[in-house]
């Protein structure tokens, strides 16, 4: 392989990529990345102006982006999204479920024990991560069923790999969209066709607005007893930036790995591989 094909497989001109939770942090270093490739990048997010915020960030790109509003728990606004996304751009190359999260009354604290954690808490936890999930693959898996190929790249954590404590909720859904994306790669592969390949990204710890005050302190900006103790477990000595992933990205969302499906990747700065010893 010489150089002019390399840079031809991570040019995706004329590939339309879809990002559920496209208004994020780490999703909209993802849409970024994408348009300055040359796809096309549809944010899809129930908070519309988050959306709008990362959509004028792509300006000047080759590609034609737009901000949809989606519910990845609502089925029919689901199907919405993916029939105005198909209707404009014609076909789904690529879906990246990225939208998810925790909610704090599903964490053990000093106020609450696990036996005490509400079950609508631990129920908002696992739909929103893996019923968000399901439910996307789904109706954009359908079209690319119907058109013979595409790439779905499913975020899980490094909590699927080492469960941290507090939060039994995130921890067990995000082990399940591991374990989801396996089935759905052999699904696709074996009664649609191998041309669907399904892998799944596990971002270790990342500074983001959700969990910045967990791991730093507010006032002072120090680390937490938690930030550490997660640093002291983290070969690489740091949280991760939000363009660590894209390699990762770029590599299974692209022909380079075309014989890969199936597959959980960690990008945690070693924390998956260190005993601790």
């Amino acid at each position: 392989m010489n150089l002019q094909e390399i840079s031809r497989i991570y040019d995706f001109t004329g590939k339309t990529a879809a990002i559920t939770g496209g208004g994020g942090v780490l999703c909209g270093e993802m849409a970024r990345a994408l348009a300055g490739c040359n796809a096309n990048v549809v944010i899809l997010d129930r908070d519309v102006a988050l959306g709008e915020k990362v959509l004028q960030t792509l300006s000047g790109t080759k590609g034609k982006h737009k901000v949809i509003f989606i519910d990845v728990l609502d089925k029919s606004k689901v199907q919405e999204a993916a029939d105005e996304l198909c209707k404009e751009y014609k076909r789904i190359d690529i879906l990246i479920n990225g939208a998810g999260g925790n909610n704090p009354k599903a964490t053990t604290n000093a106020e609450q024990s696990f036996f005490d954690i509400p079950t609508e808490a631990l129920q908002f936890v696992s739909n929103l991560n893996l019923i968000g999930t399901i439910l996307p693959s789904q109706i954009f898996g359908r079209k690319m069923a119907e058109q013979k190929e595409g790439i779905i790249l499913n975020v899980s954590s490094m909590n699927a790999f080492r469960p941290l404590t507090r939060i039994p909720a995130y921890s067990a859904a995000k082990a399940a969209i591991s374990n989801f994306t396996q089935w759905l790669a052999v699904h696709m592969a074996q009664e649609y066709t191998p041309n669907i390949r399904v892998n799944a990204i596990a971002p270790g710890f990342f500074l983001t607005d959700q969990n910045r005050f967990l791991l730093t302190n507010k006032e002072t900006g120090e680390l937490t007893e938690r930030g550490k103790k997660i640093l002291d477990h983290t070969p690489a000595g740091r949280f991760g930036a939000p363009e660590d992933l894209l390699g990762a990205m770029f590599w299974l969302l692209s022909p380079a790995s075309k014989f890969v499906t199936g597959i959980i990747v960690p990008i945690d700065g070693g924390f998956s591989a260190y005993s601790g010893v």
